[in-house]
């Protein structure tokens, strides 16, 4: 007979009771920093004076930022992620950025034992079987995965080992039901945007991230695009070993890199002037390159990485995160494309019905306020002189034209543009990713019999100089 295992009992009891745990904090946390901005507004709603309105804002917004930080820090997992679309400096008041963006690279890391064992279960050996050397320290640790530098037996050269957190999924899933229903009172309370159908896209897509197979596919079929499409690709994707990939781990080249953000101090210390020309072409030149496979990802195949947090243009691409959108979309998409580029309010707002995003105007001019709406939610350009855009803000388009439907599938694309346009904030850039994208969209819709040659324009992109900005 056999003795209770009580420790066992413990774990799973302790296991069960987690996410209850998680739901607790998450609420109690977000009514306090909701609560105290509704209280803070009409405090504020009784001064005056517009610089001391400012002031108090800007101490408002420092007081949640703290908080915030605090709650994504000590939930991690999928707050983690919000943490990371939160964090853009293009989107959030600046006090949140100036402390969110620290938590991005900083998730914590899974002691090495429960790696070892997760890995040794997934590959069916030990490590020292598969691996000649293996470094426990980890490159970096993200929220659903940990990377480990390590090389295979036979072959000489360096390779990532990705490896899941074990127990995350599940937590994972309840946080973003959690954020669900805020979403859904947000939505009918203060921000006039269907929140819920993007929180449900994201649910898909991060059910997506925990399987390493997929996302190895996934790697490859990019890969194969982009060299098929272009001289040399605009961006380096690294070489899976696809008899090392299982749904929990993932093994591929190491690629040797600086982070993306941190480019202007690793200018510095070589000793270029970060400012400088030298420095200014090596950041058009980059940019370019991103936002051209980019482009040619979303437009031309509608199959594109969805995920380009500056976190992941490091050592290597996350590949976790991509996703195929339909032809009608598509095609759609690129009809926005060239209404963006070419400031035509009639076809901004053309293109809004063809994709399915329901609005509602509470203004006079609404064809115009639409299509600054299309430029706020899917170009990387920031109006001159602007360096923090708040799509919430009194006198915002979001405000005058509420967004009642939004396509669950759109919002990886609305997702991309806003990381990328927070990449060129970050690296001192201001670029309009449509006026790039023009020529892709127009190529697109041409092939798919729906754009006249006659109405086709030059196929070059035009110059960079027109393209990007030096704030």
């Amino acid at each position: 007979m056999h003795g209770i295992d009580f420790k066992e009992i413990q774990e799973k009891l302790s296991d069960g009771f987690r996410p209850w745990q998680r739901s607790f904090q998450f609420w109690a946390r977000a009514s306090d920093i909701y609560t105290g901005y509704k209280v803070f507004q009409l405090r504020v709603s009784f001064v005056k004076d517009v610089k001391k309105q400012e002031e108090l804002w800007e101490t408002q917004h420092e007081l949640a930022a703290h908080k915030i930080y605090a709650m994504c820090s000590d939930l991690g997992g999928f707050f983690l992620k919000v943490a990371q679309i939160l964090g853009k400096p293009d989107l959030a008041p600046a006090a949140w950025v100036r402390k969110l963006v620290t938590l991005c690279d900083q998730a914590p890391a899974t002691p090495f034992d429960s790696i070892r064992l997760v890995l040794e279960k997934e590959l069916g050996k030990s490590i020292d079987e598969v691996f000649e050397s293996f470094d426990d320290k980890p490159l970096g640790s993200a929220s659903i995965a940990q990377v480990h530098r390590a090389r295979v037996k036979g072959d000489k050269r360096d390779v990532v080992v990705k490896v899941q957190h074990p127990g995350v999924e599940k937590l994972m899933m309840t946080d973003i039901r959690n954020l669900q229903i805020f979403a859904l009172y947000m939505q009918k309370t203060d921000i006039k945007f269907d929140l819920f159908s993007i929180t449900k896209e994201m649910e898909k897509q991060i059910g997506y991230e925990f399987d390493f197979k997929r996302e190895a596919n996934a790697m490859e079929k990019i890969r194969r695009f982009l060299y098929d499409n272009n001289r040399k690709s605009p961006v380096l994707v690294p070489r899976v070993l696809p008899q090392l990939v299982t749904r929990r781990v993932l093994v591929m080249d190491y690629v040797n890199g600086i982070p993306i953000l941190r480019l202007g101090d690793e200018m510095a210390k070589r000793g270029i002037n970060p400012r400088g020309r030298m420095a200014e072409a090596a950041k058009l030149n980059i940019l370019s390159s991103l936002s051209k496979a980019y482009g040619q990802m979303i437009l031309k195949s509608g199959f594109f990485h969805a995920d380009p947090h500056p976190g992941n243009i490091l050592i290597c691409k996350d590949y976790g995160q991509v996703k195929e959108l339909p032809d009608h979309l598509r095609l759609g998409y690129a009809n926005l494309v060239i209404s963006i580029a070419d400031n035509n309010a009639s076809l901004a707002s053309q293109s809004f019905r063809e994709l399915g995003i329901v609005t509602f105007a509470k203004c006079e001019n609404e064809q115009q306020e639409l299509l600054q709406l299309a430029k706020t939610m899917f170009d990387t350009k920031m109006p001159t002189g602007v360096s923090v855009l708040q799509p919430f803000s009194e006198d915002s388009s979001i405000k005058k034209i509420s967004v009642e439907g939004f396509p669950e599938e759109l919002f990886s694309v609305l997702r991309t543009v806003i990381l990328l346009r927070g990449l060129s904030v970050g690296i001192g850039l201001n670029y309009s990713c449509a006026q790039q994208w023009k020529p892709i969209a127009e190529e697109a819709l041409l092939a798919s019999g729906r754009h006249s040659p006659g109405r086709k324009q030059k196929r070059r992109f035009s110059s960079l100089r027109r393209l990007y900005t030096r704030d």
